[in-house]
């Protein structure tokens, strides 16, 4: 009874969040407000049709992978809050408040995404491909992307695949299932997409349960080809579902040639708490503490940055959604991740830095670094590690000799 009552009071929070949110909301309104902003993407999926084209895809399992390109018209910057989507509260949406479909083209044949694809292709020629996690609607899956890609300004031709969830916390099994039914489908969008001579570089960016089927859509490629598309160079795990047994097994599938991978971890998840529970308490790689062995020396040796949420605070009640949620973080997901730089290197400042190297050293780091280690976001990144000498001269003398002692400390780390 009493793990009930606990399960209970994690996932409660998710029902209220939904409640009272209005059905229809992809029937296309043709028209944006003034101020707004238009995203166009492309939305491919493996669910089955709606009945109602005004829901479009249901949760279940369709026959074959689907394309539409959407236009999402987000409301003025002054009229809404970063992070956030602006759900309407009745339909016709507000064109000024809330967000809202604009069209909706279906893309019935692989000439008519290559040409989509290439008209929309920015300067940068990068392709960002989202798969959304657990208990997502149609919707919501796309809803989410287009504010992700606002929200982060990313310099990308967005794609979201959505594969069947149910929208509902009782149908987990369903929904994982769904994830394995959905790996040919998402290696397949992939392996289009690398071949369209218009696109440069990929990045798959996956939350939740949707990283089990991104990983494992990559992993098939490797088996299939004998390495995972060179156009495919950064990976983004948000939240990741993930047994951390199964992922160190996925990751050495890659032999050698994965692509740069970024983990945003955070350990007071509350949803992956609750998945822990239910997946013979192993525990799951968003939940991780990167400062700590055996991981902190394996994601050393994987090369593999590591973004840790846990002290970053946002309106998400379950804790599960900061990457999105937090402005910080989806500008640095625009910013520098999808670029395939080092998080470290940017604007968040030489305080971050030197974190990224003095993770779980709060103890033994001097007066300069102390108040970095309570950052709200620590990083985790081999390459800052490497180039530590240098951040410190950046830093200057005033670490003292405290922070040349764990400079030397950690070098060996590196080498």
């Amino acid at each position: 009874m009493v793990r009930g009552l606990c399960t209970l009071s994690i996932v409660l929070p998710v029902l209220a969040a939904c409640a009272g949110r209005p059905i229809g909301v992809m029937e296309p309104v043709g028209k944006i407000a003034d101020g707004a902003t238009r995203v166009d993407l492309i939305a491919a999926t493996t669910r089955a049709p709606a009945a109602d084209k005004a829901i479009l895809f249901t949760g279940e399992r369709g026959t074959g992978l689907m394309i539409d390109a959407v236009t999402i018209s987000i409301p003025p910057d002054d009229k809404r809050t970063v992070g956030q989507v602006q759900w309407p509260k009745k339909l016709p949406p507000d064109l000024e408040k809330d967000f809202a479909t604009v069209a909706v083209e279906p893309i019935e044949t692989r000439q008519e995404g290559e040409k989509w694809l290439a008209r929309h292709v920015p300067k940068s020629r990068r392709v960002l491909v989202f798969v959304h996690g657990f208990n997502n609607l149609y919707e919501e899956a796309v809803y989410r992307f287009a504010q992700i890609v606002h929200d982060s300004k990313a310099d990308v031709v967005p794609v979201v695949f959505t594969w069947p969830s149910r929208g509902s916390i009782f149908d987990y099994a369903y929904d994982k299932e769904s994830t394995n039914y959905s790996r040919d489908a998402l290696e397949d969008l992939l392996t289009q997409i690398a071949r369209n001579p218009a696109v440069g570089e990929i990045t798959v960016m996956a939350h939740s349960m949707g990283t089990w089927l991104a990983v494992e859509a990559l992993r098939q490629m490797a088996i299939r080809n004998g390495r995972i598309d060179p156009k495919i160079g950064n990976v983004i795990l948000a939240a990741p579902d993930l047994d951390v047994d199964v992922f160190a097994q996925q990751f050495q599938s890659f032999r050698g040639k994965a692509p740069h991978f970024t983990l945003f971890v955070s350990r007071d998840d509350r949803a992956l708490t609750l998945s822990k529970r239910i997946s013979g308490n192993v525990e799951r790689l968003g939940r991780i503490d990167p400062s700590v062995e055996p991981y902190r020396s394996e994601l050393e040796k994987a090369g593999i940055t590591v973004l840790d949420l846990t002290k970053l605070k946002s309106g998400d009640r379950l804790n599960h959604g900061k990457f999105a949620e937090s402005p910080e973080v989806v500008r640095l997901i625009g910013d520098r991740l999808i670029a395939g730089q080092a998080v470290t290197e940017s604007q968040i400042g030489i305080g971050e830095s030197l974190g990224a190297v003095a993770i779980g050293a709060t103890n033994t780091v001097g007066q300069a670094a102390s108040s970095v280690i309570s950052a709200p976001i620590a990083i985790f990144d081999p390459r800052t590690r490497r180039n530590y000498g240098q951040q410190l001269l950046l830093l200057g003398n005033s670490a003292g000799n405290t922070v040349g002692a764990v400079g030397d400390s950690l070098g060996t780390v590196g080498n």
